[in-house]
């Protein structure tokens, strides 16, 4: 699956959610399964790819402003959350993590609405779709591991950028300044 494809997919889901009463990550999973199980498997390597392009500690930075704190596994969850607002948004955040300030579920979460953009489901929609077309929990990890067999030898280390104290706003001001303006206290 392309990237455009992949997009296509995400945004198609959106259109969906939005005239229903279903969740996101539930028409993704219902949209996945109605594909083969060859563009699954190639969704969620293209997910993956996204998801991991995010791991850095800018984004991380935006996570824990708008998260009020952000551990490891929530941080995953964010990804999955900006990956969920579509292509111009994940290219936003990708070149601007600050940029985030003007979403309006972020201005939203300002004002105290919790866990903006951390959507855990979204990361295991690939898995979803396998389960529904199988039955099989596990169908997708097998399927994956099978995908996957030549690529574990190149695993490399991700570059997250510059490390900073997430709990410093000094530093958290200057570097993500419009997500600070919403998010810390600025009589501190």
């Amino acid at each position: 699956m392309d990237i455009d494809t992949f997009w296509d997919v995400i945004e198609i889901a959106q259109a969906d959610a939005a005239s229903t009463d279903e969740l996101f990550d539930q028409v993704l999973v219902k949209q996945l399964a109605n594909r083969p199980r060859q563009e699954i498997l190639e969704y969620a390597e293209r997910f993956d790819e996204l998801h991991d392009a995010l791991y850095r500690w800018d984004v991380w930075a935006a996570a824990y402003l708008i998260g009020g704190g952000c551990a490891d596994d929530s941080f995953m969850d964010f990804r999955a959350g900006v990956i969920a607002l579509g292509r111009q948004w994940y290219e936003r955040v990708a070149a601007d993590p600050d940029s985030l300030a003007a979403h309006p579920a972020v201005v939203e979460a300002a004002g105290g609405l919790e866990e903006a953009l951390f959507y855990e489901d979204v990361n295991y929609a690939a898995s979803g779709a396998f389960q529904q077309i199988t039955g099989d929990a596990d169908a997708f990890y097998e399927a994956w591991r099978d995908f996957h067999k030549a690529d574990r030898e190149n695993d490399a280390t991700v570059d997250m950028g510059e490390d900073f104290d997430f709990d410093d706003d000094s530093e958290m001001n200057r570097r993500l300044p419009r997500l600070a303006a919403l998010f810390l206290d600025p009589n501190l």
